[in-house]
């Protein structure tokens, strides 16, 4: 097993409380496994994960309050035809161990939550029952991630979000970090996972570039 990615320690860091300094910087680090990059917000302190050298990094001023995931910044990072996620929330919890209360599917591949896990993350499992499923598995920088989708989503379904993720944290061992990539305008995800403990730690963008030359 090769040594972590760099990254990782500022997630597991910010789980614990401890934040890169409030300088408006932008730490450079090499690209992610996979051919994949990334840029990550805290709070005033910027990290972006990418093969493109530190000098070619600031030649757009990206910044720690926000300017790294503007629009302009990550079409610089992915190139002219590049792949850019979503922007996400990243949320971490503490897993509250004891007996598993969901049990594993082995039935659910072709699921899209799944097929998208799979597409980015290594080691995915997959638990559910008759609310839904969620997906844990080994995501960015190597840390352990949690997603979640319900298979109805009306009112009659009101609540289940929040027990799902519940039931979830006991599949990781007490008291260790479990972190999620949560869209910010999908309110009802946002408010199931703030109400299971889940805290607001920064903001991410994953990208696959294609650069010319």
């Amino acid at each position: 097993m090769g040594e972590p990615h760099p990254l990782l320690a500022f997630f597991l860091d910010a789980a614990d409380n401890r934040f890169p300094p409030t300088d408006g910087r932008v730490t450079v680090l090499p690209p992610l496994p996979a051919g994949l990059e990334c840029s990550v917000a805290f709070t005033g302190h910027a990290v972006v994960a990418t093969a493109l050298t530190d000098e070619a990094v600031h030649a757009q001023s990206p910044d720690g309050f926000g300017e790294s995931l503007s629009a302009d910044f990550l079409r610089h990072l992915a190139g002219p035809t590049g792949w850019i996620d979503v922007i996400d929330a990243t949320l971490t919890a503490r897993g509250a161990g004891g007996p598993p209360r969901l049990a594993q599917l082995t039935d659910a591949d072709d699921h899209p939550r799944v097929r998208h896990a799979r597409r980015l993350r290594s080691n995915v499992r997959v638990h559910g029952d008759e609310r839904g499923l969620i997906t844990l598995a080994d995501g960015l920088a190597g840390r352990r991630e949690v997603s979640i989708e319900l298979h109805r989503t009306q009112d009659s379904s009101r609540g289940y979000g929040r027990s799902l993720l519940s039931d979830a944290l006991s599949l990781v061992p007490e008291g260790e970090p479990v972190f999620a990539a949560v869209s910010p305008g999908n309110a009802r995800s946002l408010r199931a996972f703030l109400a299971c403990g889940f805290t607001p730690i920064g903001s991410e963008v994953l990208l696959s570039p294609e650069r010319r030359g």
